[in-house]
């Protein structure tokens, strides 16, 4: 049986519009679906770069730890206003990667670059290997080294009231890995005082499965100007299979030099 004429004289409407309970349950469905694949995306992730079985289940037990905080993160940032984009980010035509140009004059010579007071690099490599190399050949320009890694890695010749040390295995406030807060804390000692330091990371890659892509983009966008302010250098080892192009892109621009 058709439905009877609206007396206003508008159509009829073609179907019901869905029940709160059937709009709540469409919407919790398509939530749970993608929360899902993205997990079993992060998982085949990990298997792909070759994590043992115990890493994989140390990094999702961890990832479990934070769910309750990464959800209420999303929570607000769809309930926030959208940004505006400022005309100037639109219009601003993009730059390339400033390219390696070996060193001329003293230093440690043309196998590694002279990691100058204020410079920040990024070294694009499958494990730390290159980085390292610059790392130990450029460790006595500073009067200290700090190192950010979930294996810190030795410094020949260098002496340990030199040396500081930001362990990922655990040390936060919780008794897990530390923060980029709490990183970004015990690094200010050494850059800031007299001098500067070498600052030395390797574990982009796990920061970010702990607390996000933008999250780890701030850590880093903060130690660039730390180094730069502070009269320090900044090293970082970096896997760019970990991340999609787009967000490689992001992180390698952040950074005067990229190899």
């Amino acid at each position: 049986m058709s439905e009877a004429p609206r007396r206003d004289g508008a159509p009829a409407p073609l179907f019901e519009p869905a029940s709160s309970e059937e709009e709540y349950a469409r919407t919790y469905a398509a939530g749970y679906e993608e929360g899902v694949r993205s997990a079993l995306r992060e998982v085949l992730g990990h298997v792909a770069r070759g994590h043992t079985p115990a890493e994989l289940r140390m990094l999702v037990e961890s990832r479990l730890a934070r769910i309750k905080e990464e959800v209420d993160l999303k929570r607000r940032s769809m309930t926030a206003p959208p940004r505006q984009p400022t005309w100037s980010s639109l219009l601003r035509p993009p730059t390339a990667a400033r390219p390696w140009v070996a060193p001329v004059g003293p230093g440690p010579g043309p196998a590694a670059p002279r990691l100058g007071a204020g410079r920040s690099w990024l070294i694009r490599e499958e494990r730390p290997a290159r980085a390292l190399e610059v790392l130990r050949a450029n460790a006595m320009e500073f009067p200290r080294v700090a190192i950010v890694s979930l294996h810190p890695p030795e410094v020949p010749g260098l002496a340990p009231d030199r040396r500081t040390e930001v362990s990922l295995g655990t040390g936060g406030a919780g008794g897990g890995p530390p923060s980029p807060g709490e990183i970004s804390g015990q690094l200010r000692g050494p850059t800031e005082a007299p001098g500067g330091a070498l600052v030395y990371v390797d574990a982009l890659e796990f920061l970010t499965t702990e607390n996000g892509l933008d999250m780890t983009l701030r850590f880093v966008n903060w130690l660039v100007g730390q180094v730069r302010d502070t009269g320090s250098a900044l090293l970082v080892s970096f896997d760019a299979r970990s991340l999609e192009l787009k967000d490689a892109s992001r992180l390698e621009r952040v950074f005067q030099s990229v190899l």
